[in-house]
């Protein structure tokens, strides 16, 4: 028995590792997707800002966003490895390892911000609200929803812990609002959040120059390496793996392992439904094959089906996928019309899909209620877009968020990191 014990433990720890691994792997896929989806003269910074927002998520994760999340003694028992705090369950899996694959969920959210706010923001003033996201303010709704409703040493109950969505333990803090909310690997609570958060910054920041005429025409600006994105495009469709897949939790049983098939195969069905959908709705819209809309096709379809990729049919994620494949170019065209700036389409793709996911959970899974869905996405969109809002507007007072007009023109590669991505092929000024 405690052989049979001993190895689940080890099969379920180590496969949480790998699934966390390949999370963490989506953070070269977004650095890759970002990179192609941008101009050349501002490759360099995009990049600094994909490693390094990843380096500030795991370290303020660490100080104080696990704990906020999952309760602890002090702000510092993000630091874990005793097992005391948290989801982890020290007869199930390392709760060192439940840090680890939290922690790229927290870069993840982030990495979102990242891509929507390129080509004119100040390297500097997004790296400090990289600081406030992944430690606060994704860990305050990761509270609400996957964690205790309780915020470690803010209180006995927390400061903002007396509401969770999703009920809380008897004994513990009073749950004043239960709903019957299901958001299995973060539809809502990763890529929403983030998708909340970089609208903030947009709105805050503007637009590029030239990218909207004083006649209300949309100028389309080209990223400079569509090889690059397409990359992109396929870490991170293999990095959801990780994503959907680690969420099952476990891996050392019958029952889990089937579990676990049927995430891998509904993530796959949903991003192939997403490109095809988004390939052939551009097709009939703009007359060509947009590739660009076929990428993001394929990454609304693994948004939509992540808050629930456990109960679907291969056919109902298919479907689904392609829900948000359409919704998706939808999107970005409404986006344009409302001069929303977003290079890469992250707002559509995470936020505007997202909340498709959320919303079509209730079809396969009699958990979870429409109701109980709408008010945890208002719940996530209100906190995360009014706190990241009033954080880029006291960065905006203090440092400034947007470079000037010149270095923006001459690329933001120049001046906010004296180096370009290609010399030999831009200024040549190096």
């Amino acid at each position: 028995m405690e052989i049979t014990f001993e190895l689940g433990y080890a099969l379920d720890t180590f496969y949480f590792l790998i699934c966390g691994a390949l999370v963490m792997w989506m953070a070269a896929g977004f650095a890759m997707l970002e990179a192609g989806l941008v101009r050349t003269k501002n490759t360099t910074e995009i990049l600094t800002k994909n490693v390094a927002l990843y380096s500030i998520a795991c370290i303020m994760y660490m100080v104080c966003g696990y704990a906020i999340m999952y309760g602890g003694d002090t702000f510092l028992s993000g630091i874990v490895g005793d097992g005391a705090t948290g989801e982890a369950d020290p007869a199930t899996y390392a709760p060192s390892a439940d840090f680890f694959f939290q922690v790229v969920f927290v870069a993840t959210a982030m990495s979102i911000v990242s891509g929507a706010v390129a080509e004119r923001m100040k390297l500097w003033a997004f790296l400090l609200f990289a600081v406030v996201m992944t430690g606060f303010i994704y860990p305050m709704e990761g509270a609400w929803t996957w964690g205790n409703g309780v915020a470690g040493s803010m209180g006995e109950c927390g400061v903002f812990g007396l509401y969770s969505l999703g009920g809380i333990e008897e004994g513990a803090c009073a749950d004043i609002t239960a709903f019957n909310w299901s958001d299995f690997a973060g539809s809502g609570i990763v890529h929403m959040s983030g998708a909340a958060a970089a609208l903030a910054g947009v709105l805050v920041l503007g637009a590029r120059k030239g990218k909207y005429g004083a006649d209300g025409s949309v100028k389309a600006i080209p990223g400079a390496n569509l090889p690059l994105a397409t990359l992109g495009t396929f870490i991170l469709w293999m990095g959801w793996f990780g994503f959907n897949g680690g969420s099952v939790l476990a891996t050392a049983s019958v029952e889990s392992a089937n579990s676990v098939a049927v995430v891998f195969m509904n993530t796959n069905m949903a991003a192939a439904g997403g490109l095809v959908a988004a390939l052939i709705l551009a097709r009939l819209l703009f007359g060509k094959a947009d590739l660009t809309m076929a990428l993001n096709g394929a990454l609304a379809g693994l948004v939509a089906i992540t808050a629930e990729p456990s109960t679907p049919t291969a056919l109902q994620a298919t479907l689904f996928g392609a829900l948000g494949g359409l919704l998706v170019v939808g999107s970005i065209v409404a986006l344009d019309k409302l001069k929303i700036d977003d290079p890469v389409g992250a707002i559509s793709v995470h936020g505007v899909v997202g909340l498709l996911g959320l919303l079509l959970v209730p079809v396969t899974n009699d958990g979870a209620d429409f109701i109980g869905q709408i008010v945890g996405a208002l719940t996530i969109f209100t906190w995360v877009f009014v706190t990241s809002f009033i954080v880029w507007m006291a960065i905006k007072a203090v440092i400034g968020v947007r470079v000037s007009e010149e270095e923006e023109f001459e690329g933001v590669d120049l001046s906010e990191c004296g180096l370009e991505a290609y010399p030999e092929f831009t200024s040549g000024r190096s």
